[in-house]
């Protein structure tokens, strides 16, 4: 007799890596409606099962070392950061040729304008080494264990990054409470 199969569910521990780690969390329901109360057939929230180590910002936030506020401004950051595509709006290349007919591409969209802007405003508040840190851990989802080697290396650069997301937090009035004389 053959052994019987069993489909694993996509988020099932046997189907994921050996750096996976998931974690029960209750996260805000995207198809609660705001129109009706809310009971148990509209839930304001529901459970969900995350990656804690699919970013240094997950990581952090599940160790409770980054407040509500702090990873609001991270992944505000990272939503601008991935709009201009990670590195920086692309250059253009006049030498490439339009096929099949098609329209020539917008190369600079209102979102990429827009958060080329934000960065900017983002790089003048922080200055180069500050926004460096957030762009490394933030944007590009870089742990603290691949830009510093030591231990106090990464202590000093996790409290310089809990420091710079609060200011831009406080940027973005995204901050719960305001840090003053740090």
């Amino acid at each position: 007799m053959p052994p019987l199969s069993v489909a694993l569910p996509i988020w099932h521990p046997c189907r994921m890596s050996p750096q996976t780690r998931l974690r029960a969390v209750t996260v805000p329901n995207p198809n609660f409606a705001r129109a009706h109360a809310a009971d148990a057939s509209n839930p304001p929230t529901v459970a969900a099962v995350v990656n804690i180590r699919e970013s240094a910002v997950t990581t952090l936030a599940a160790r409770g070392q980054l407040d509500a506020s702090q990873v609001a401004a991270a992944d505000r950051f990272r939503r601008h950061y991935e709009a201009l595509g990670g590195r920086g709006v692309k250059a253009i290349d006049p030498g490439r040729f339009q096929v099949d007919g098609g329209k020539p591409r917008d190369h600079f969209t209102d979102a990429q304008m827009n958060a080329g802007r934000e960065l900017a405003k983002c790089r003048a508040l922080l200055g180069v080494r500050g926004y460096r840190l957030v762009s490394l851990v933030a944007g590009e989802g870089r742990s603290l264990c691949e830009i510093a080697a030591g231990k106090r290396e990464r202590l000093t650069a996790a409290d310089m990054l809990r420091w710079f997301l609060d200011d831009l937090a406080a940027m973005w009035h995204l901050a719960s409470r305001r840090v003053e004389g740090r």
